[in-house]
């Protein structure tokens, strides 16, 4: 887990109290004091284990009646971890919380450096939980051509989600489509780079507020994730995570404009990098992509 997502985990309202013995417990301290002490403290072990999440797994938690079993924890999450996938998966908003909160409890009292957990969650058109409240798909709220109305529908969202206990969105897709083979159109705000972008903005502002670059959240907010970067809504032929076969110009010009705005105007904190390949380079290993656009020029962290 890198510095910016640690910063974001101690200002979503999950640190510990003032009065705790280590600085990275003192939430009057200030974040970046208190990231950097609590890495100087972890082991390899403990810093691999906030790379990662559990997911599927996760019902190995729950019993039958989706209560948390602590004692599973000890034998999957004996190191802690970064996140949690879906915790809200076939439960009650009521049930989402006492297992949220009963895990974070857990990871605090039982692990060496008691790291809480982010609790992540899909929200496209609203928060995907029972009782959650579902609004039109991406492309349907694009429509609006309302940069208003999409930052009040996310913001709606990042509310319910924070109820329960949850702090990180995997929301909003940025991805331009403008193939209409491609079986996920639905999934994006539709095919014009200033459309997405105006759109994009108020979309990240809704889950996490207007925050400024280092936060902190406010208690009804949430980590935004921008995906997929990029090239994900143009796959060759349409085939969902095909290869993407995309100039320097037209990246540059229709593809990365919309995240760009996100990262530099929202602040947005996290981006998920896509499952696809740009001129046969995977996303996950591109390294003028990642490490010299997004880290260097726009300074946000990876998902």
């Amino acid at each position: 887990m890198g510095k910016q997502l640690l910063s974001a985990v101690l200002g979503l309202g999950v640190a510990f109290a003032a009065s705790a013995q280590q600085p990275y417990q003192n939430a009057s301290l200030p974040t970046e004091q208190r990231v950097d002490d609590l890495l100087s403290r972890m082991t390899l072990e403990e810093k691999v284990a906030q790379l990662q999440t559990v997911w599927q797994k996760r019902r190995t938690l729950e019993d039958k009646e989706l209560q948390f079993l602590p004692e599973k924890a000890k034998e999957l999450i004996p190191l802690g971890i970064g996140h949690i996938g879906r915790p809200s998966e076939f439960k009650t908003p009521q049930q989402t919380a006492e297992f949220n909160n009963a895990l974070q409890r857990w990871l605090k009292e039982n692990t060496r450096l008691g790291i809480p957990a982010m609790m992540h969650e899909e929200a496209l058109h609203g928060y995907a939980a029972f009782d959650a409240t579902s609004f039109p798909q991406a492309i349907a709220l694009a429509s609006s051509w309302s940069p208003q109305d999409m930052h009040d529908v996310y913001a709606l969202s990042a509310r319910e989600m924070r109820a329960t206990g949850s702090h990180w969105a995997l929301t909003p897709i940025l991805d331009i489509a403008r193939d209409p083979r491609w079986g996920r159109i639905e999934e994006t705000m539709g095919e014009d780079p200033y459309l997405m972008s105006a759109m994009g903005v108020a979309a990240v502002e809704g889950f996490q507020g207007k925050t400024g670059k280092a936060g902190p959240f406010a208690a009804d907010k949430v980590v935004a994730t921008l995906k997929h970067l990029t090239g994900h809504g143009q796959p060759a032929a349409g085939v969902n995570i095909a290869p993407a076969f995309i100039g320097e110009r037209e990246l540059h010009e229709v593809f990365l404009p919309p995240f760009e705005a996100a990262v530099k105007l929202a602040h947005a904190s996290s981006i998920m990098a896509s499952y696809n390949e740009i001129d046969g380079i995977p996303s996950h290993v591109n390294k003028p992509l990642l490490e010299d656009i997004v880290r260097q020029q726009w300074g946000c962290l990876l998902y």
